[in-house]
């Protein structure tokens, strides 16, 4: 893969259909060699397409995961536009849809309201992603784990440094990831003198992360828009409190195991921080509470939950 694909974090349309092309080939060798009983879909589009072409032959589930719901990404609005009636085709003739939050389900009842949606929230390695009893850090550690891309709202979290800063000077930002708005980013660290504070990572191996997660003190994540973010199940499975913002899935998560702030909104996530950055205690409970909700979010009762709707569609 050349460098700036890696950059996009992003297929473009012709990659799409580069994709859905190879995909309906393989799927007719496949049934050449085999007999199927159900298709399982991620993404509505182009997945779900995919397996729509197909559905005489084998039923389809169809799981939606933000993107491919109309709506959901400012950036997709023109495409929105001419793929929702393909879209609610898909959804309807599906023996299954699927959301991975009450958010994504909500959002997409816009675009059909009569569509019957389950929820099945995304699964976490709760045997790889784990607690540590005693972390001793003398600089209280924020960790955030995701792509640098606008929709993610890391600008905010930078910006919410220097107000914390100005009552708490042992803080660290450690930020994993990479993407098109890393040199921005960084620029911004360095107008607001923040490099001292702020540590760049890059791209983290993903069996390289579990000590990042449990060696941190709070996990955040300010994203714009959110189906359900697989790296806040994995900081919950590790045993953190969790600061996100009021929008999408993942705050579907949030009980008593963190908070949950404003979108867009330096302040409210500098407040966050140095509430729990004065209170260990909280810090600890509000860590414990994270990890019992990710043992109810295991792959294993995932699947199980999957293998349920499977069963009813080949009945």
């Amino acid at each position: 893969m050349t460098n700036w694909k890696k950059k996009l974090h992003y297929w473009t349309q012709r990659e799409i259909l580069a994709y859905s092309k190879r995909a309906y080939k393989y799927i007719k060798k496949l049934m050449q060699i085999k007999k199927y009983d159900v298709t399982h879909a991620f993404f509505g589009i182009p997945s779900g397409a995919i397996a729509y072409l197909f559905k005489k032959e084998i039923p389809y589930v169809v799981s939606l995961r933000g993107s491919d719901v109309p709506g959901f990404n400012k950036r997709f609005s023109l495409q929105y536009v001419f793929l929702k009636p393909i879209i609610k085709k898909i959804w309807s003739e599906a023996s299954a849809v699927i959301s991975n939050s009450a958010g994504l389900k909500q959002l997409a009842l816009k675009t059909s309201p009569n569509q019957e949606i389950g929820i099945i929230y995304n699964g976490v390695d709760i045997n790889k992603f784990k607690p540590i009893e005693e972390k001793n850090n003398e600089i209280f550690t924020i960790l955030c784990v995701a792509r640098l891309i606008e929709r993610k709202g890391i600008d905010y979290l930078i910006n919410a440094i220097p107000l914390v800063l100005e009552k708490q000077r042992d803080v660290r930002l450690i930020l994993v990831g990479e993407g098109n708005l890393e040199n921005e980013l960084k620029k911004l660290c360095k107008d607001l003198d923040l490099e001292e504070y702020v540590l760049f990572k890059g791209r983290v191996e993903h069996d390289d992360l579990p000590d990042l997660y449990s060696s941190s003190d709070v996990f955040v994540l300010p994203s714009k828009n959110e189906g359900m973010s697989n790296t806040v199940l994995e900081a919950m499975a590790s045993g953190l409190p969790i600061i996100t913002t009021d929008t999408g899935g993942t705050q579907e998560l949030i009980k008593d195991n963190g908070i949950v702030v404003h979108v867009e909104d330096s302040k409210t996530i500098a407040s966050a921080i140095l509430h729990l950055a004065d209170d260990y205690s909280l810090c600890k409970t509000m860590g414990t509470i994270s990890r019992k909700i990710a043992d109810g979010l295991s792959w294993k009762k995932v699947a199980e939950n999957y293998l349920e709707i499977y069963k009813k569609v080949t009945g």
